[in-house]
């Protein structure tokens, strides 16, 4: 990951030197340079800021979220057009480096500012552009009675980074048209603390689906990325969160399993606190959580860090047909167009959006009901899942 970091601040400085080079033949004036570089300088010391406070144990939540979102502004438009002027230097080399061609370095600027128009309207109206991806899935095993069953998936609601009513009340309501069978909630809830919800009781408190709602915790629900005058408060912190779950009406599965029944045929739901891997906390016992499962179970896992499925779950001896994720948010910047589907995360893990398959058994991974630290989504959009189960091996 060190190697990938370092990879990709490589990459910006050089989209930044390169970028420089268009703005100076277009703008030559010594005070336009002097801003330039000035706009570089003050993200950067806000980046030591950051690292200062946050070694002193201040809340940094805000100070970061503001440097992430300045950073995509300056810095991501430099990155995807900076190799239209690589381009440029190739025919220049062989021309012996003349001035670069004043019209080439204004396309660079026009394409830049588009990109700039794209990073405000999903810094903005992204928040809530929310998608519905459906997936039907065949399993040869499934129970007839849940031919057909509908689950709608959530996650990474991030009630602390929410602020529009009337966007977030789309979005369940969207959720709620969907008209499944049951609904289901992946972890993060918060960004730290349980207090976050307050403002949204009401409003998550209206999903609903006719065979219940159940829900996981994720890593940002342990207050684990909070500073704590002592260990009882964030224990009460913790304790309260998953009161929250009870009172907007989803049963919080703590490495447990409960069956969901359907003219007298059930399949087995699993849940499971946080796994992932890296410096991620391993709460989660799959083990402690089948136990009072059947091996033979149809089997849907609850699973908030995808990175859980690759490492535990794929092997475990009783066998999960499908697993539900999220976690990554599709890093809330990337590419999704037909059929392609490109983010940075993806360097950090191998399924970070949509469906997974493996030995006929699958993995979903939701993109995100909300956003955190970047406050806004570009390209990768929130996202509601429904996923029909069917009886059979395939569509034919």
């Amino acid at each position: 990951m060190t190697k990938r970091l370092i990879l990709i601040l490589i990459l910006f400085i050089v989209g930044d030197i390169y970028f420089y080079q268009a703005f100076s033949t277009v703008f030559p004036q010594a005070y336009a340079h002097s801003l330039y570089w000035l706009v570089d300088g003050l993200l950067f010391a806000g980046i030591f800021a950051l690292i200062f406070l946050r070694r002193a144990g201040r809340d940094v939540q805000n100070l970061s979220a503001g440097l992430i979102t300045s950073f995509l502004l300056v810095f991501i438009p430099k990155v995807f057009t900076f190799p239209l002027l690589v381009v440029e230097d190739v025919f220049r080399l062989f021309q012996g480096f003349p001035d670069r061609i004043l019209g080439i370095s204004e396309a660079v600027l026009v394409l830049a500012l588009l990109f700039i128009l794209l990073l405000v309207f999903g810094l903005t109206k992204g928040r809530h552009f929310y998608k519905v991806k459906e997936e039907v899935l065949y399993f040869p095993d499934l129970p007839d009675a849940f031919d057909g069953f509908k689950i709608t998936q959530l996650s990474d609601i991030h009630s602390g980074s929410l602020s529009d009513v009337k966007g977030v009340q789309k979005g369940i309501a969207l959720a709620n048209a969907q008209h499944s069978d049951l609904m289901l909630f992946t972890g993060d809830l918060v960004n730290n603390y349980a207090s976050e919800m307050d403002p949204w009781m009401a409003d998550f408190a209206k999903l609903k689906a006719p065979y219940g709602q159940f829900s996981v915790l994720g890593n940002h629900d342990y207050g684990d990325y909070a500073s704590w005058e002592n260990q009882a408060l964030k224990a009460e912190n913790l304790k309260r969160l998953k009161a929250v779950h009870g009172e907007i009406g989803f049963k919080l599965l703590l490495n447990e399993s409960v069956n969901i029944t359907k003219d007298g045929q059930s399949i087995a739901l699993i849940g499971v606190e946080n796994w992932g891997k890296g410096g991620f906390h391993q709460y989660g016992d799959l083990n402690k959580a089948t136990e009072q499962v059947p091996a033979d179970a149809f089997k849907v896992l609850l699973s908030h860090d995808p990175s859980h499925w690759e490492l535990v779950t794929l092997d475990h001896p009783k066998p999960i047909h499908l697993t539900l994720a999220g976690h990554t948010h599709g890093m809330q910047f990337g590419f999704e167009l037909f059929g392609f589907k490109w983010s940075p995360i993806q360097y950090f893990y191998k399924q970070w959006a949509g469906l997974y398959s493996r030995s006929g058994k699958y993995l979903y991974v939701n993109r995100g009901f909300g956003y955190h630290a970047l406050r806004g989504r570009v390209g990768v959009w929130p996202e509601i899942t429904v996923i029909v189960l069917k009886k059979g091996t395939s569509k034919g």
